[in-house]
């Protein structure tokens, strides 16, 4: 048998809830930044967010060590932006940036590789397919440290690694071959012609889920490897291998849009014929001598002399000694600054650099002088990304997101509260109310997991907030509707409604189940802005059933042992119809029983 109303004791469980709610609103206020303000998607406060995916030579899964230090090194690159706000996730095995206002484009280079080394050039072909500039600019200069004698003298002096040949405007791009030695001209495969150049490659599926790289990525990464990256491109002797160099040579499309399957994927050990100089050289390239971690500092400046930006490197201390010996063994020969399978720049070493610091030139911007500076001082990704998507939203079009979505918030609960004051009257005053503090209790929580787990409410978010709308008026309708069959039955007010919350419970616990293990599954199976859509509907869920057990059951409960009249008739309360129809059930049934006795 159930315990009447009066046994429930409803001012308790409103005090309870009470409680939670000013605990909830205490830490809002005393903790983090004191504002009752949610965090913000970007797709409702404007920003950029980017999500990489990570690509591995053989196609594998990348570790979960190698995504967590990829993820701590965009960190870094991040917060070298100077926005405030800035965040870097990890979902699944995509790493994801997100830049909110209007400083956002800056993300979508970070998740360059930016495995930058150091090797000698062989030999160089010019490109056919963008004809080299005919202007000459100054050699690229080392970093000035003493008045060592150059063959083109800097600002102060210094010894230079130069180049005679015209300077990239690509960004990213590096200085250009000086003329090679006459051995090296001589050695030279010539340039393949333009209509022997083959096609672009096609383009590569889309990255799996899982992050793995697609089978038919893999294939053209091997592949490339296998022609570009030949152990005998090279002979014992340290002469290319026509032939061999031609093939690779020829198969290398450098064009501005063209996509370079190797791309942060070479092999240092290994030989490699690369693009270089804004697509106009192909370089047959030695086995790398100095690797990028050997780079101490990074900075980006203008050089007077020159007219231009670029990049000063100072390496660290036996970086140091593999640069002064190089130098000082090959004098007149080309170095290549090699940054994701690219040939920034490609200067002539003129005199031997001894004290550890030189420059990377390529006719840079200023902003792109910097992005590069910063992406060498906070160090190569342990992987390759590939751009899976890249999204900009303005400031304006977030905040009319944001009002759209309240508009559409607000309209849902307007019919809400209508549907209930018509059908249901003061039960319906009920629901207002109790939808009003699950409202508040849902804000309180999205405010604090915004602060404690970085949660960001986005427009999919909103859409699973306003579909909680409807689950939790349905445990409403489940509640009232079952109290309507226990006064059809003959019962009051006052003991219809212990009667019908037992029953009316357990139907409210499965469709809250239901509800809750849906948004548990799509939240697990999903991705991006479909989780955040997951996450809002299964907590709202799981609020719902506090709401209804501590606010809605206890309200009820309350009314129905009222000695108000106005409150306890049942005519006010939406009921008068049926406990008409109660009535004359149990008025049948008690002359119904009178005939038994009587017969």
């Amino acid at each position: 048998m159930a315990a009447s109303a009066g046994h429930l004791r409803p001012g308790r469980y409103l005090a309870l809830f009470a409680l939670i709610v000013i605990v909830l609103y205490a830490l809002v206020f005393l903790t983090g930044n004191h504002k009752p303000t949610p965090k913000l998607g970007i797709d409702l406060q404007g920003g950029t967010r980017v999500t990489l995916t990570a690509r591995t030579p053989d196609g594998g899964q990348p570790t979960r060590e190698s995504l967590n230090q990829a993820r701590q090194i965009i960190e870094r690159r991040v917060n070298g932006i100077g926005v405030s706000g800035t965040e870097v996730l990890l979902d699944g095995n995509n790493v994801v940036i997100t830049v909110p206002g209007e400083q956002g484009d800056q993300a979508k280079n970070l998740g360059k590789t930016a495995k930058l080394g150091f090797r000698k050039v062989v030999a160089n072909a010019t490109q056919p397919v963008v004809p080299p500039q005919t202007t000459t600019p100054p050699p690229a200069t080392g970093t000035p440290t003493s008045g060592a004698p150059a063959s083109t003298p800097p600002s102060s002096g210094a010894p230079v690694a130069s180049s005679g040949a015209p300077s990239s405007t690509k960004s990213g791009g590096g200085g250009a071959p000086g003329a090679a030695p006459a051995q090296q001209q001589s050695s030279t495969p010539a340039a393949p012609s333009s209509s022997a150049t083959p096609p672009p490659a096609a383009t590569p599926a889309p990255a799996p889920a899982d992050g793995s790289v697609d089978a038919q990525t893999a294939q053209q990464i091997q592949a490339a490897k296998a022609v570009r990256q030949n152990p005998q491109l090279i002979g014992a002797d340290g002469q290319p291998n026509q032939e061999l160099v031609a093939k690779a040579m020829a198969s290398l499309t450098c064009a501005p849009n063209a996509k370079d399957a190797l791309e942060g994927n070479d092999d240092p050990k290994l030989p490699l014929v690369a693009c270089g100089d804004h697509n106009t050289y192909k370089y047959l390239l030695e086995p790398e001598f100095l690797p990028g971690t050997e780079i101490a500092d990074s900075t980006s400046g203008y050089d007077q002399q020159r007219g231009q930006w670029v990049v000063n490197l100072s390496f660290k201390s036996e970086g140091t000694k593999t640069w002064a010996d190089f130098t000082s063994k090959n004098t007149g020969q080309q170095a290549a600054f090699v940054l994701d399978t690219q040939v920034v720049s490609a200067p002539n070493i003129q005199v031997a650099i001894l004290d550890g610091n030189t420059q990377i030139t390529g006719k840079f911007t200023q902003s792109e002088a910097k992005d590069l500076s910063d992406i060498l001082k906070y160090g190569s990704l342990p992987l390759s990304f590939a751009s899976s998507d890249a999204t900009t939203v303005s400031a304006t079009l977030g905040l009319a997101s944001l009002q759209a979505g309240l508009i559409a918030g607000g309209i849902g609960l307007l019919v809400v509260f209508i549907y209930c004051l018509f059908y249901y009257r003061l039960l319906g005053v009920l629901t207002i109310l109790s939808l009003a503090l699950s409202g508040a209790l849902v804000f309180a929580v999205l405010v604090l997991l915004g602060r404690w787990i970085g949660y960001t409410l986005d427009l999919a978010g909103i859409a699973g907030l306003i579909i909680a709308i409807g689950i939790t008026a349905d445990s409403f309708v489940i509640y009232f509707e079952r109290l309507k069959d226990e006064i059809r039955e003959g019962r009051s007010f006052r003991s219809a409604v212990p009667r019908g919350w037992v029953r009316a419970r357990r139907t409210i616990l499965a469709s809250d189940a239901v509800s809750f293990l849906a948004a548990a599954i799509l939240y697990v199976i999903a991705v991006g802005d479909v989780q955040g859509f997951a996450f809002t509907l299964g907590m709202s869920t799981v609020l719902d059933l506090v709401v209804v057990y501590l606010v809605t059951h206890p309200l009820v409960a309350m009314v129905s042992t009222s000695k108000n009249a106005f409150l306890s008739n049942p005519r006010h309360l939406g009921l008068g119809a049926v406990q008409q129809v109660g009535s004359q059930r149990k008025k049948s049934t008690t002359v119904g029983r009178a005939n038994v006795k009587e017969a």
